[in-house]
Protein backbone atom coordinates (compact mmCIF):
# COMPACT_ATOMS: atom_id res chain seq x y z
CA UNK A 1 0.00 0.00 0.00
CA UNK A 2 1.50 3.53 -1.28
CA UNK A 3 2.35 5.74 2.37
CA UNK A 4 0.17 8.42 1.05
CA UNK A 5 -2.79 6.28 0.51
CA UNK A 6 -4.13 7.12 4.06
CA UNK A 7 -4.48 10.62 3.71
CA UNK A 8 -6.90 10.54 1.08
CA UNK A 9 -9.43 9.62 3.82
CA UNK A 10 -8.11 13.21 5.48
CA UNK A 11 -8.71 15.33 2.49
CA UNK A 12 -10.26 16.44 -0.74
CA UNK A 13 -7.04 17.43 -2.49
CA UNK A 14 -5.85 15.27 -5.06
CA UNK A 15 -2.81 13.25 -3.64
CA UNK A 16 -2.26 9.19 -3.73
CA UNK A 17 -3.95 9.05 -6.77
CA UNK A 18 -1.89 6.39 -8.40
CA UNK A 19 -0.57 5.38 -12.21
CA UNK A 20 -1.02 3.65 -14.78
CA UNK A 21 2.44 3.20 -16.82
CA UNK A 22 3.19 7.11 -16.67
CA UNK A 23 -0.16 8.70 -16.58
CA UNK A 24 -2.72 8.77 -14.43
CA UNK A 25 -5.26 5.83 -14.25
CA UNK A 26 -8.50 6.84 -16.11
CA UNK A 27 -10.63 6.80 -13.52
CA UNK A 28 -8.63 9.65 -11.92
CA UNK A 29 -8.29 11.55 -15.06
CA UNK A 30 -11.63 11.31 -16.07
CA UNK A 31 -12.99 12.38 -12.36
CA UNK A 32 -10.88 15.66 -12.94
CA UNK A 33 -12.12 16.66 -16.15
CA UNK A 34 -15.40 16.42 -14.23
CA UNK A 35 -14.39 18.18 -11.87
CA UNK A 36 -12.45 21.08 -14.20
CA UNK A 37 -16.57 21.15 -16.23
CA UNK A 38 -18.20 21.74 -12.93
CA UNK A 39 -15.94 24.65 -11.96
CA UNK A 40 -16.13 26.14 -15.35
CA UNK A 41 -20.04 25.87 -15.65
CA UNK A 42 -20.25 27.91 -12.00
CA UNK A 43 -18.20 30.70 -13.48
CA UNK A 44 -20.42 30.58 -16.90
CA UNK A 45 -23.70 30.05 -15.83
CA UNK A 46 -26.08 32.71 -15.83
CA UNK A 47 -27.87 33.73 -12.43
CA UNK A 48 -31.79 33.91 -12.83
CA UNK A 49 -32.01 37.32 -9.97
CA UNK A 50 -35.92 37.46 -10.95
CA UNK A 51 -36.86 33.76 -10.16
CA UNK A 52 -34.44 33.61 -7.10
CA UNK A 53 -36.03 36.95 -5.61
CA UNK A 54 -39.82 35.46 -6.63
CA UNK A 55 -38.66 32.00 -3.99
CA UNK A 56 -37.64 34.74 -1.26
CA UNK A 57 -40.37 36.82 -1.74
CA UNK A 58 -42.39 33.03 -1.33
CA UNK A 59 -40.97 32.88 2.16
CA UNK A 60 -42.55 36.58 2.80
CA UNK A 61 -39.55 38.54 2.34
CA UNK A 62 -39.19 41.89 0.31
CA UNK A 63 -36.65 41.70 -2.02
CA UNK A 64 -35.43 44.37 -4.57
CA UNK A 65 -33.23 43.29 -7.68
CA UNK A 66 -30.86 45.22 -9.08
CA UNK A 67 -28.03 44.47 -11.65
CA UNK A 68 -24.21 45.70 -11.91
CA UNK A 69 -22.93 47.63 -14.53
CA UNK A 70 -21.90 44.21 -16.47
CA UNK A 71 -24.32 43.88 -19.29
CA UNK A 72 -23.72 40.15 -19.12
CA UNK A 73 -22.17 37.34 -17.64
CA UNK A 74 -18.97 37.52 -20.62
CA UNK A 75 -18.68 41.06 -19.87
CA UNK A 76 -18.70 40.70 -16.22
CA UNK A 77 -15.78 38.14 -16.53
CA UNK A 78 -13.53 40.37 -18.55
CA UNK A 79 -14.49 43.61 -16.64
CA UNK A 80 -14.52 43.01 -12.80
CA UNK A 81 -14.38 47.00 -12.42
CA UNK A 82 -17.92 46.98 -14.31
CA UNK A 83 -19.48 44.39 -11.27
CA UNK A 84 -18.15 46.50 -8.63
CA UNK A 85 -20.86 49.59 -9.68
CA UNK A 86 -24.27 49.66 -10.00
CA UNK A 87 -26.50 50.10 -13.39
CA UNK A 88 -27.78 53.46 -13.41
CA UNK A 89 -31.12 52.58 -13.30
CA UNK A 90 -30.52 50.37 -10.01
CA UNK A 91 -28.73 53.14 -8.58
CA UNK A 92 -32.04 55.48 -8.81
CA UNK A 93 -33.90 52.17 -7.68
CA UNK A 94 -32.22 52.36 -4.32
CA UNK A 95 -31.98 55.99 -4.16
CA UNK A 96 -35.95 56.14 -4.48
CA UNK A 97 -36.11 53.50 -2.30
CA UNK A 98 -33.76 55.09 0.23
CA UNK A 99 -35.64 58.97 0.30
CA UNK A 100 -38.80 57.12 1.99
CA UNK A 101 -36.74 55.53 4.88
CA UNK A 102 -34.34 56.72 7.57
CA UNK A 103 -31.99 53.79 7.00
CA UNK A 104 -30.81 50.68 8.69
CA UNK A 105 -28.46 49.10 10.22
CA UNK A 106 -28.04 45.67 8.31
CA UNK A 107 -28.43 45.49 3.96
CA UNK A 108 -28.31 41.65 3.01
CA UNK A 109 -27.14 41.52 -0.51
CA UNK A 110 -26.77 37.61 -2.43
CA UNK A 111 -25.36 37.93 -5.43
CA UNK A 112 -23.93 35.39 -8.04
CA UNK A 113 -20.44 36.44 -8.17
CA UNK A 114 -18.02 34.38 -9.28
CA UNK A 115 -19.80 30.91 -8.90
CA UNK A 116 -23.81 30.97 -9.90
CA UNK A 117 -24.02 27.46 -8.18
CA UNK A 118 -22.87 28.44 -5.26
CA UNK A 119 -25.56 31.58 -4.47
CA UNK A 120 -28.40 28.54 -5.90
CA UNK A 121 -27.38 26.07 -3.45
CA UNK A 122 -25.99 27.77 -0.45
CA UNK A 123 -27.90 31.35 -0.54
CA UNK A 124 -31.63 30.08 0.45
CA UNK A 125 -30.34 27.68 3.59
CA UNK A 126 -27.60 30.74 4.73
CA UNK A 127 -30.47 33.42 4.69
CA UNK A 128 -32.59 31.23 6.53
CA UNK A 129 -30.58 30.13 9.34
CA UNK A 130 -28.53 33.96 9.66
CA UNK A 131 -32.28 36.21 9.51
CA UNK A 132 -33.83 34.58 12.60
CA UNK A 133 -30.64 35.79 14.33
CA UNK A 134 -30.40 39.21 13.00
CA UNK A 135 -33.86 39.81 13.95
CA UNK A 136 -33.68 38.80 17.48
CA UNK A 137 -31.11 41.77 17.58
CA UNK A 138 -34.01 44.25 17.13
CA UNK A 139 -32.22 45.29 14.29
CA UNK A 140 -33.63 47.40 11.47
CA UNK A 141 -32.97 44.97 8.15
CA UNK A 142 -32.93 46.67 4.15
CA UNK A 143 -35.05 44.86 1.91
CA UNK A 144 -33.36 41.95 0.80
CA UNK A 145 -31.40 43.41 -2.35
CA UNK A 146 -30.48 40.42 -4.96
CA UNK A 147 -27.62 41.63 -7.66
CA UNK A 148 -26.58 40.09 -10.86
CA UNK A 149 -23.62 39.98 -12.08
CA UNK A 150 -22.04 41.19 -8.59
CA UNK A 151 -18.71 41.73 -7.01
CA UNK A 152 -17.33 41.91 -3.67
CA UNK A 153 -17.55 46.09 -3.61
CA UNK A 154 -20.84 46.62 -4.71
CA UNK A 155 -21.91 46.48 -1.17
CA UNK A 156 -20.42 49.36 -0.35
CA UNK A 157 -22.14 51.15 -3.38
CA UNK A 158 -25.57 49.80 -2.07
CA UNK A 159 -24.91 49.88 1.56
CA UNK A 160 -24.21 53.44 1.15
CA UNK A 161 -27.33 54.18 -0.97
CA UNK A 162 -29.73 52.64 2.09
CA UNK A 163 -27.89 54.65 4.51
CA UNK A 164 -27.13 51.11 6.41
CA UNK A 165 -24.64 50.98 9.51
CA UNK A 166 -23.51 47.16 7.98
CA UNK A 167 -23.23 45.75 4.40
CA UNK A 168 -23.32 41.81 4.14
CA UNK A 169 -22.48 40.47 0.71
CA UNK A 170 -23.38 36.63 -0.33
CA UNK A 171 -21.69 35.39 -3.38
CA UNK A 172 -20.14 32.73 -4.86
CA UNK A 173 -16.20 32.30 -5.02
CA UNK A 174 -13.96 31.02 -7.59
CA UNK A 175 -14.74 27.61 -7.64
CA UNK A 176 -11.75 24.98 -6.84
CA UNK A 177 -11.75 21.74 -8.66
CA UNK A 178 -13.20 20.48 -5.59
CA UNK A 179 -15.37 23.25 -4.54
CA UNK A 180 -17.50 24.30 -7.04
CA UNK A 181 -20.25 25.84 -5.11
CA UNK A 182 -18.30 27.96 -2.15
CA UNK A 183 -20.05 30.52 -1.17
CA UNK A 184 -18.41 33.49 0.69
CA UNK A 185 -19.87 36.06 2.85
CA UNK A 186 -18.15 39.67 3.28
CA UNK A 187 -19.10 42.11 5.74
CA UNK A 188 -18.43 46.02 6.21
CA UNK A 189 -18.70 48.87 8.58
CA UNK A 190 -19.87 52.08 7.13
CA UNK A 191 -20.02 51.12 3.51
CA UNK A 192 -19.15 53.58 1.63
CA UNK A 193 -17.75 53.62 -2.47
CA UNK A 194 -14.30 53.22 -2.30
CA UNK A 195 -13.63 51.23 0.80
CA UNK A 196 -11.10 48.50 0.06
CA UNK A 197 -10.28 44.98 1.13
CA UNK A 198 -8.83 45.42 4.37
CA UNK A 199 -12.42 47.41 5.45
CA UNK A 200 -13.98 44.02 5.33
CA UNK A 201 -14.07 40.40 6.92
CA UNK A 202 -14.85 37.35 4.94
CA UNK A 203 -16.49 33.81 6.16
CA UNK A 204 -15.51 31.51 3.50
CA UNK A 205 -15.51 27.98 2.05
CA UNK A 206 -19.39 27.71 3.00
CA UNK A 207 -20.78 24.60 1.93
CA UNK A 208 -21.35 21.17 2.42
CA UNK A 209 -17.61 19.99 2.88
CA UNK A 210 -16.60 23.21 4.04
CA UNK A 211 -17.60 25.89 6.72
CA UNK A 212 -21.79 24.08 7.24
CA UNK A 213 -24.60 26.82 7.16
CA UNK A 214 -25.67 26.84 10.80
CA UNK A 215 -22.08 27.55 12.01
CA UNK A 216 -21.35 30.02 9.29
CA UNK A 217 -24.56 32.25 9.90
CA UNK A 218 -23.50 31.96 13.72
CA UNK A 219 -20.08 32.74 12.91
CA UNK A 220 -21.24 35.92 11.09
CA UNK A 221 -24.21 36.56 13.25
CA UNK A 222 -21.44 37.12 16.20
CA UNK A 223 -18.62 39.30 14.23
CA UNK A 224 -21.69 41.71 13.00
CA UNK A 225 -22.52 42.08 16.44
CA UNK A 226 -19.02 42.50 17.05
CA UNK A 227 -18.74 45.52 14.05
CA UNK A 228 -21.23 47.37 15.36
CA UNK A 229 -20.43 47.19 18.70
CA UNK A 230 -17.02 48.05 18.09
CA UNK A 231 -17.91 50.45 15.04
CA UNK A 232 -15.25 49.25 12.85
CA UNK A 233 -14.51 45.93 10.30
CA UNK A 234 -11.93 44.37 8.53
CA UNK A 235 -8.18 44.28 9.62
CA UNK A 236 -9.08 45.87 12.98
CA UNK A 237 -11.81 43.12 13.80
CA UNK A 238 -10.79 39.73 14.96
CA UNK A 239 -13.00 36.69 15.97
CA UNK A 240 -12.11 36.08 19.29
CA UNK A 241 -14.45 32.99 19.72
CA UNK A 242 -11.37 30.32 18.24
CA UNK A 243 -8.73 29.54 19.81
CA UNK A 244 -5.42 31.54 19.68
CA UNK A 245 -3.37 29.05 17.72
CA UNK A 246 -6.43 28.28 14.81
CA UNK A 247 -7.38 29.94 12.23
CA UNK A 248 -8.57 33.56 12.13
CA UNK A 249 -11.00 35.56 9.71
CA UNK A 250 -9.48 37.89 7.74
CA UNK A 251 -10.32 40.24 5.17
CA UNK A 252 -10.93 38.40 1.66
CA UNK A 253 -9.35 38.78 -1.41
CA UNK A 254 -12.38 40.07 -3.43
CA UNK A 255 -14.24 38.60 -5.86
Amino acid sequence: MDAWSHLRRLTNARIALGRSGGSLPTRERLEFQLAHARARDAVVAEFEGEEFATRLRASGETVLVVYSSARDRAEFLRRPDLGRRLAAESRQLLTEYASQNSGFDLVIILSDGLSTHAIATNGEPLLAALLPLVRGNGWTVAPLIVARHGRVALQDEIGALLNARLSVILLGERPGLGSADSLGAYFTYNPAPGRRDADRNCIPNIRDGGLTVAEAAARLHYMMERALELRLSGVQLKDDTLPTDGPHLTPGPGV
